[in-house]
């Protein structure tokens, strides 16, 4: 039986588990996920009856192979489709009806953190969360499998996993490079540079997200707003209440996104200041002095939301043939969930394929 490690339980490392077992039954596969929940960057969070996606907000239909997994494959019960528009806003705050380019937008009643654990649920795989790795380290022997090198864990608590036959790591593309420079990887410290700095050079976007709740309901044609030339200090508004399920009639939520700027500006900054600002900007940009006010609010700073390039191939293909896998939207260059999703079922694919 070959023995696979996933480091993250993101949409990759969900699609490539269920990749990977739907190929081949023949494999036993251990997750570790350093936060508490699944699905990475698509993130959920519930208050009282509230429902909140505050990382990505919705998967879209670029990749067929993605449609037909979330409308065919998995369970489709409380999967919801946003059907107001995205409009569009410039660096004065001038809205205009936009470039809703998608023609479906989706999430799930319970939020879209769905799309993991459903993936997870039709695999056998052991997902151990709340479990930080902090180094990895490669035996040249065989591996169990008699090809590839062994592959061991360490977590933050001292604690070694392993060993594996396959290694995935699926982490943003700095936190990969950061656990390939410390691994200990037998000689091949020259590929081991390669890679990492191959990934090092992917560039990167901070966010930082605030959530403001509102009792009453805007009334606006739209869906959520994007700024498109990049010189507002709000570079994405989103009303929850858009979601079936997510709100209850007559609330708000507002997921505010601001710039990479601003986010890197205010990223250390005490929250409560930068949440009073971002509201405020809020508030200006459509012209609604109540939301400068909200009765309720949450954020979430990521330092790593989105990628804004690919990663060379071809070190990452050598290192695949020593059973090392990275994956991810980095790997793709697209930070969106579709393309996470759709980097896992492909490395599950050539995995299984071997």
């Amino acid at each position: 039986m070959t023995q696979i490690a996933i480091v993250g339980a993101g949409g990759a490392g969900a699609a490539a588990a269920y990749a990977l077992e739907q190929r081949d039954r023949d494999v036993s596969i251990t997750v570790l996920e350093k936060s508490g929940g699944v699905c990475g960057r698509a993130a959920t969070r519930r208050r009282d009856e509230l429902t909140y996606d505050y990382g990505a907000n919705y998967v879209k239909d670029a990749d067929e192979r993605v449609t037909e997994l979330l409308t065919k494959t998995l369970e489709t019960e409380g999967l919801v489709d946003i059907s107001e528009p995205i409009w569009t806003f410039d660096g004065d705050g001038s809205i205009s009806e936009g470039r809703d380019a998608d023609e479906h937008k989706w999430t799930y009643r319970e939020g879209l953190t769905q799309i993991a654990k459903r993936l997870f649920a039709r695999t056998e795989a052991n997902v151990h969360r709340r479990t930080r790795v902090k180094r990895v380290s490669c035996d040249d022997s065989a591996g169990s499998d008699g090809d590839s090198p062994e592959w061991r864990l360490e977590d933050d608590d001292g604690k070694t996993w392993g060993p594996f036959d396959r290694l995935l790591l699926t982490p943003p593309a700095p936190q990969t490079a950061e656990l390939l420079r410390a691994a200990e990887w037998g000689d091949r410290d020259l590929l081991r540079e390669r890679l990492a700095g191959a990934i090092d050079d992917v560039p990167y976007r901070s966010i930082w997200t605030g959530i403001f709740h509102y009792p009453f309901e805007l009334e606006v044609p739209y869906y959520a707003l994007v700024n498109t030339d990049k010189n507002h200090e709000i570079g994405w508004l989103a009303r929850e209440e858009c979601k079936p399920g997510h709100v209850p009639d007559g609330e708000s939520v507002l997921v505010v996104q601001a710039n990479h700027e601003w986010s890197l500006e205010h990223f250390d900054d005490p929250p409560a200041e930068t949440l009073a600002e971002l509201a405020a900007l809020t508030a200006d940009l459509l012209e609604d002095d109540r939301l400068a006010d909200p009765d309720w609010t949450d954020h979430q700073g990521w330092r790593y939301a989105q990628p804004d390039d690919g990663v060379d191939l071809e070190p990452l293909r050598r290192a695949e043939r020593e059973g090392l896998y990275c994956l991810g939207d980095w790997v793709v260059g697209e930070g969106r969930l579709h393309a996470a999703l759709r980097s896992g079922l492909e490395c599950g694919d050539r995995i299984s394929l071997e």
